[in-house]
């Protein structure tokens, strides 16, 4: 689990123009901390350091340490409202944690060895990613940063689902706990396709050499 730290302050100028005013001065960015049996507290979390946790996948899908006016404070990212064409984050929505209670997180799935599995390097298969994340549910000390998919004894033509994946001691998938029937792919590797081209292309020279055949009769 990664590790990240940010500063917030409690606000108390609310409404859409104080968040006007926030986001206009630059330096913080206006956010929301709901859940446990405290009131929804509307922050401002530290611009710098909040967009560049941005950059790191793991981000989403980690504890994050609030310092909330020099208290701590442990929180998930649970949303974000993004501006329409600009590269800003204009709110933010955190939930506090409780690390005697599970929580359901959506973690990264992470391939990996797809370069040198023979089913992709020597027999030609193709590597069809059907789901990018899953939901997880653990207790908060025990949430991965992400799954890792290795597909490098995976066979041309076999699908893997969410019962194939290996989970850290602690993680459950939240689907399988619905029943067997939402067991759902998550990748496959299928036979490369013959494009058209070089199908008619085969054909063509076929009908060249006949053509040929017939001339010089």
């Amino acid at each position: 689990m990664s590790d990240y730290t940010l500063t917030a302050n409690a606000r108390n100028d609310l409404g859409k123009g104080a968040s006007r005013r926030l986001r206009r001065a630059n330096e913080q960015v206006p956010a929301i901390i709901y859940g446990g049996e405290q009131a929804p507290q509307p922050i401002s979390v530290d611009k710098t350091a909040f967009y560049k946790a941005l950059e790191d996948e793991a981000f989403f899908a980690s504890v994050i340490n609030l310092e909330l006016d020099g208290k701590p404070l442990q929180v998930v990212v649970r949303d974000l409202q993004r501006h329409p064409y600009k590269p800003l984050v204009t709110h933010a929505d955190f939930m506090r944690i409780d690390a005697t209670h599970a929580i359901t997180m959506r973690v990264p799935l992470h391939v990996v060895n797809a370069e040198t599995a023979p089913s992709i390097k020597d027999e030609d298969g193709e590597l069809h990613v059907l789901s990018n994340e899953v939901e997880v549910s653990c207790l908060p000390k025990d949430l991965p940063d992400y799954l890792e998919v290795d597909v490098a004894n995976v066979a041309l033509g076999t699908t893997l689902h969410l019962s194939d994946l290996s989970l850290p001691a602690g993680v459950t998938l939240v689907e399988l706990s619905h029943g067997e029937d939402h067991d759902q792919p998550i990748l496959n590797i299928t036979q490369a396709k013959v494009s058209g081209n070089a199908e008619e292309g085969e054909e063509g020279e076929e009908g060249d050499s006949a053509e040929g055949e017939n001339s010089a009769e």
